[in-house]
């Protein structure tokens, strides 16, 4: 059972995970991906390191620690941040959200061809639900006039990078906070980013507007900062079956609220992907009562 300030607060990170994608599309409009990612990220490790430094927490990250930190950051922030971006300019926000939000599918495969867990009836249909919502999308992309497949691709590839994260997260040795790792390894990314960005684009003008760089705020203070906060609040306390319900809704806020903050219409196609995907998080990662 969860209570209610546990139910408020995970309603409200469902809200501001979902309504993240359709304002991350919005800020492609005057600013390329990468450096989007660079600032962002930036402004959001900035906000929790004076957080938590403001609540005297630590976070000191012991030297022999450096290593392993940034092997966990390349998939599970650095590649799924980078290809999740490029996914975003590709494909409309609501549908860049459907299909990154296959990573629990990826997690359980991976997690049986790479570390020996069995094979199930659930796990096969999550998967068959996944690879139909996929197909689904993937099929619209390539019989539509302006579509964009290559976006398709870089959203599985960045499920997957979230994925492969996460299992190495669950296995890792590292004897510290989960605070103190993300916060470092969202740091180590940022770093990563601002080196990557130059190379890849030209340098911004900065001269954005306002509508722009409130989206910046929102992408830096909320998605980065206040998210992540409430996240390591909430997963001491959340049953995993609150977890997955959060997970499965976020696509569906991706979807709506990018009608009114993009002008994306969405097609029937993402509404029945949508449901694909929900059913494949259910079996994936809800149980039955024993």
């Amino acid at each position: 059972m969860i209570r209610g300030r546990a139910l408020i607060g995970l309603l409200a990170l469902t809200l501001m995970w979902g309504v993240n994608w359709p304002i991350m599309k919005f800020s492609l409009r005057e600013l390329s991906p990468v450096y989007f990612r660079a600032v962002s990220m930036s402004g959001g490790v900035l906000i929790l390191l004076a957080f938590y430094a403001m609540r005297g927490s630590s976070l000191r990250l012991p030297r022999t620690a450096w290593l392993p930190v940034v092997w966990l950051a390349l998939p599970n922030v650095f590649g799924w941040h980078l290809f999740s971006i490029l996914g975003v300019q590709e494909l409309a926000s609501g549908r860049a959200a459907i299909l990154g939000f296959t990573m629990p599918i990826w997690t359980t495969l991976l997690a049986i061809v790479f570390f020996g867990e069995r094979l199930s009836g659930r796990v096969a249909f999550s998967a068959a639900c996944a690879l139909a919502a996929i197909g689904l999308l993937l099929a619209h992309e390539l019989t539509t006039l302006a579509g964009k497949p290559l976006g398709v691709l870089w959203m599985q590839i960045a499920a997957f990078c979230w994925a492969l994260g996460t299992i190495l997260m669950r296995r890792t040795k590292l004897e510290l906070p989960t605070t103190t790792i993300t916060v470092w390894m969202m740091a180590i990314t940022a770093v990563g980013f601002w080196l990557v960005a130059p190379q890849l684009e030209p340098w911004p003008s900065w001269r954005f507007s306002p509508l722009m760089w409130a989206a910046l705020a929102w992408a830096a203070a909320i998605n980065y900062g206040v998210a992540q906060i409430f996240w390591f609040g909430l997963a001491r306390d959340l049953p995993p079956t609150a977890s997955a319900f959060s997970i499965m809704a976020v696509p569906i806020v991706g979807i709506v609220t990018a009608i009114p903050l993009v002008g994306e219409v969405p097609h029937w196609q993402d509404f029945v992907a949508a449901i694909f995907v929900i059913a494949a998080i259910a079996a994936a990662l809800l149980r039955r009562p024993t």
